[in-house]
């Protein structure tokens, strides 16, 4: 699916994103992530231990909201499968994240051993209001 040009405007911004993993029993959960885009995907970047990898290495359906920053109250919603976890690039792609949404390098707050992942993400159904 291809992503539309609001979509993208805002995964290229400073955008607040909620990403929804689903836990073993079935249940939602919820983080509040930094979001990126190649172009083509959603992109996530995260520790390899976090509890959302693990559940989408086990469940890769996701859902996430992205809230434009200058107006809240408009958002695009997707739903569909992350279909990649890499390493490659992951502590290069988090510092580009953290210039974008700090102006600065990434601090490393759990230390510079975590394992960063970037997580891609296609696409399946997008709505939105207000974009």
């Amino acid at each position: 699916m291809t992503l539309p040009d609001g979509l993208l405007a805002l995964l290229r911004a400073p955008s607040t994103c909620y990403l929804a993993t689903v836990m073993s029993d079935g249940s939602p959960q919820l983080t509040q992530v930094w979001v990126d885009t190649d172009g083509e995907h959603v992109v996530i970047n995260s520790v390899s231990t976090h509890l959302k990898v693990r559940n989408v290495r086990r469940d890769p359906r996701v859902a996430l909201t992205v809230s434009d920053p200058a107006h809240p109250s408009g958002f695009m919603q997707v739903r569909g499968r992350v279909i990649d976890i890499t390493e490659a690039g992951g502590a290069e792609h988090i510092d580009e994240l953290s210039h974008k949404y700090t102006g600065r390098p990434y601090p490393w707050y759990g230390g510079r051993d975590q394992v960063r992942v970037i997580l891609t993400i296609e696409a399946e159904k997008i709505s939105g209001t207000g974009i």
